[in-house]
């Protein structure tokens, strides 16, 4: 199996992570004209509901057995590794289930909570009955999370990136054909064909669980599995309360994380609802922002993703080797890759939100979906930041300024929801705008306190990523003038997705390169990702012709 630096690392698992995210979005077109407004709103109150459960379940422990794999093999411990593996599939395997049993038995008070006094739309049998589809997967995708952590932790960055990919896939498939299948061939209910498409996460598990064993399996003796390593004398209690220590942050950050897009979901439903609005456009803005914009954000989103997966087992590292002016380099390098990046995908995607839209989920309301993916995906640029800078104070072993932050951020986010939705109402805006706002602000007072931490206890600076914000803003302001310049001059006809799909492209290119270009020209590229990387990339992107100079 080969083995990843942070750099490699970082883009194998970004472009997995891009690769499935990317398969995310597009499976959403046929799926969403298959089953229309309502039935995305059904299929949104189930997925939201199952990633909490998943997060509560296993969001932890990839990165908590990545990090303690990593940390014994830094000091020589194979057998304390090894055990590590197998401690934290019995774990799992705990957890799992009683995870499954209270999501299927609960699944009908959660479905009242969510839909409340809402009428006309969707019932509260409809969502309970798709929610409990959804919790078989729970019985899966957990022990997904230990293997992938235990080869990553090894460096070890292809297998469960492509196993990401295959889940991904073989969900898409059940998605799609159970969903077709159910409607147009045995004409089975709306709320049948979700709870079908729901189904698909857990036979995704399945074929990704086939792929990652067969793998191990065959690398077990590279892999410290094949028994024949030197004991050592850490215990498994001492191993059951390290990896319980490392996961619970995890899970707390994670859960916070599925929390706001439910607390979301549930305030702007009952909010809008109080406010006299219908049940159609209710439950449309409701899933909207829940589910459907976020399906479209996560292209940015598998850049914090991608990143985490390769920089906490190497700020572990450089942690245990007490290292800190790596910790403080690796950190200011993560943020900055996420500035560079993610803010002009964000624009971009902003100034084309109708297009971009119409492409994904049609015409129908497409006003009002264009303004809300518009709004909404700026929350992403944010939500990388948070990412990166709670997953440094975990690898940092700070669980207590964990625990702090992500709850001062929540804490901001759930109180602010509702009076500021009210606000935006009561200012002739949609008062979804508010509920956004409101995330904006969770993530960025927890970036903001986490960054303050770092910088008092360990004299992290951060200079070079501030100047590194400023200079951005130059080529981010000349694609924003390109861009709105040839919206301007090229027609757009919405109600066709070729003419979206070719506008969206073109716009998205032209603006790419003149953002990329002067990126370059002054010189942000090749201190971000350094020019020996920069030249793989162009050779390899123009097949060995072109050498940067």
């Amino acid at each position: 199996m080969k083995r990843s630096s942070f750099i490699e690392g970082t883009v194998i698992a970004t472009i997995a992570i891009f690769v499935t995210k990317i398969l995310g979005m597009l499976y959403v077109i046929p799926f969403y004209a298959m089953i229309g407004i309502q039935g995305s709103a059904l299929y949104a109150y189930a997925y939201n509901i199952y990633v909490i459960f998943l997060d509560i379940s296993s969001a932890g422990l990839p990165v908590a057995i990545s990090k303690i794999i990593k940390e014994y093999n830094t000091l020589g411990m194979m057998d304390a590794k090894a055990r590590a593996y197998q401690v934290g599939k019995k774990i799992i395997s705990f957890i799992s289930v009683a995870a499954f049993i209270l999501l299927f038995v609960f699944a009908g008070d959660i479905a009242k909570l969510i839909l409340g006094e809402l009428q006309g739309g969707n019932t509260i049998s409809d969502a309970t009955f798709v929610i409990r589809c959804v919790s078989f997967a729970i019985l899966v995708i957990p022990f997904l999370s230990v293997s992938k952590g235990y080869l990553q932790g090894h460096n070890i960055i292809n297998v469960s990136s492509i196993s990401q990919v295959i889940e991904q896939v073989v969900r898409i498939g059940v998605i799609l054909g159970g969903s077709f299948l159910a409607l147009n061939v045995f004409h089975l209910s709306l709320t049948t064909s979700v709870g079908i498409a729901v189904f698909g996460a857990f036979m995704g598990g399945i074929a990704a669980i086939l792929y990652i064993a067969h793998n191990m399996h065959k690398n077990k003796k590279e892999l410290g599995l094949d028994g024949n390593v030197k004991k050592d004398e850490i215990s498994n209690k001492e191993i059951i309360k390290k990896i319980m220590q490392y996961a619970i942050p995890f899970i707390i950050i994670d859960v916070s994380v599925s929390l706001y897009n439910f607390v979301d979901m549930v305030f702007i439903s009952r909010t809008m609802t109080a406010l006299g609005f219908d049940a159609m456009t209710t439950e449309f803005i409701t899933s909207s922002v829940a589910t459907w914009s976020g399906k479209i954000s996560m292209i940015v989103n598998a850049i914090a993703m991608g990143l985490s997966v390769s920089l906490i087992p190497n700020i572990v590292e450089a942690f245990t080797l007490k290292k800190w002016n790596l910790v403080e380099s690796r950190l200011n390098k993560a943020l900055q890759i996420i500035l560079v990046t993610c803010i002009p995908m964000v624009i971009g995607i902003s100034l084309l939100a109708k297009p971009i839209w119409s492409i994904f989920y049609g015409t129908d309301a497409i006003e009002l979906g264009g303004l809300v993916l518009a709004v909404y995906i700026f929350a992403a640029i944010f939500f990388n930041l948070y990412m990166i800078t709670s997953s440094t104070l975990q690898s940092l072993n700070k669980f207590k300024a964990v625990y702090l932050t992500t709850l001062l951020g929540y804490a901001t986010n759930a109180l602010l929801d509702v009076p500021l939705m009210l606000l935006s109402y009561a200012l002739g805006f949609q008062p979804f705008i508010g509920a956004i706002l409101a995330s904006i602000l969770g993530y960025s007072v927890s970036v903001v306190s986490t960054l303050i931490i770092l910088r008092k206890e360990h004299h992290l600076k951060y200079q070079e990523t501030f100047k590194m914000l400023v200079q951005i803003i130059v080529p981010t302001v000349l694609m924003v003038l390109v861009v709105v310049g040839i919206q301007l001059v090229l027609p757009l006809e919405l109600t066709s997705k070729v003419s979206c799909i070719f506008y969206v492209a073109v716009v998205s290119i032209v603006g790419a390169f003149v953002y990329l270009f002067i990126a370059y020209k002054s010189g942000i590229l090749e201190k971000v990702f350094g020019r020996e990387y920069l030249n793989r990339i162009v050779k390899k992107l123009t097949f060995g012709k072109i050498k940067l100079s």
